[in-house]
């Protein structure tokens, strides 16, 4: 069976976005060249990524740009050359190699995890990750911790969960990167 691993960036309290849903926060911060092949390598591993419909209506409108291809050549080509999955009810995927999972979220992944394939990685897409935690399909949870602190905001947690930390990994622009097993 496929693993199902959660990709999110969260601040140092915890949540994924902030009180206004806001991600940039993110983004900004001290440009770490370590850091940046690090990413580079994440996207170029083979792992076929799932989105919930707001994260993939934000990825399919930058990485398949000629601004994404020049500010981060190595990722772009990755994040398009990647088999990708999207849950929505609501929207009609035009991103290369995306197939629409529209019914039941739950049971989609269920049976996506039991083909043959590469391990599955939901990026970003919060709700989408809780949803599937909930159901208990989400085997490994990487989290790029970013050095700063919201106060408040989303988290994939609104309850207790015992995890098991496999690999840390720290850069000098203040993010950490950890891998936690469920």
């Amino acid at each position: 069976m496929r693993k199902l691993c959660v990709f999110e960036s969260v601040s140092v309290d915890g949540f994924f976005t902030d009180s206004n849903d806001d991600v940039n926060w993110a983004h900004a911060g001290r440009e770490d060249a370590e850091f940046a092949s690090w990413v580079g390598a994440n996207a170029s591993s083979g792992r076929e990524l799932l989105f919930g419909r707001k994260t993939y209506q934000m990825m399919e409108s930058y990485w398949p740009s000629p601004m994404a291809a020049e500010q981060m050549p190595e990722v772009a080509k990755g994040m398009n050359a990647a088999k990708k999955y999207v849950i929505s009810r609501t929207i009609h995927p035009t991103w290369k190699n995306t197939t629409l999972l529209d019914g039941d979220p739950v049971g989609a992944v269920q049976k996506l995890k039991k083909t043959n394939g590469s391990n599955i990685t939901v990026l970003g897409s919060g709700c989408v990750a809780a949803l599937l935690a909930e159901a208990g399909l989400v085997d490994e949870y990487l989290f790029v911790i970013i050095p700063i602190a919201l106060g408040s905001g989303r988290t994939l947690f609104p309850q207790r969960n015992k995890l098991r930390l496999i690999d840390a990994r720290s850069f000098r622009c203040g993010n950490v990167a950890v891998t936690y097993a469920v």
